[in-house]
C-alpha cells in the first residue's frame, strides 16, 4: 500500500484537533486566551496557514484536557487507516 501524502496526514491531525476543541465546548477565542496567544493562532494551525511544533502541540494538548499520548496513538491508527 502506498504510504499517504504528507498534506493528507496533515490535514487529518487538523481535523482532530477541531474536533478535539469542539468535543470539550471551546471556541478558537477560548482556547487562544488559555494559551495566552490571538484568536488567529488558533485559526491559523486549524486551517492549515500555519504547523505546530511538538512544544506547542503539548500546550493545546493541555488547554484542551487532551492526554497527547492517547491522541497520537488515535492519529497513528487514523493515518494508517488512509
Amino acid at each position: 500500500m502506498a504510504n499517504p501524502p504528507v498534506a493528507k496526514k496533515r490535514r487529518l491531525f487538523r481535523l482532530m484537533l477541531i474536533e478535539a476543541r469542539k468535543a470539550t465546548g471551546l471556541t478558537q477565542v477560548q482556547v487562544a486566551r488559555k494559551l495566552g496567544r490571538p484568536q488567529s493562532f488558533v485559526s491559523k494551525y486549524e486551517t492549515g496557514e500555519r504547523r505546530l511544533d511538538v512544544i506547542e502541540f503539548l500546550e493545546i494538548a493541555g488547554a484542551l484536557k487532551l492526554d497527547p499520548a492517547s491522541f497520537l496513538r488515535r492519529l497513528r491508527r487514523q493515518i494508517a487507516k488512509l
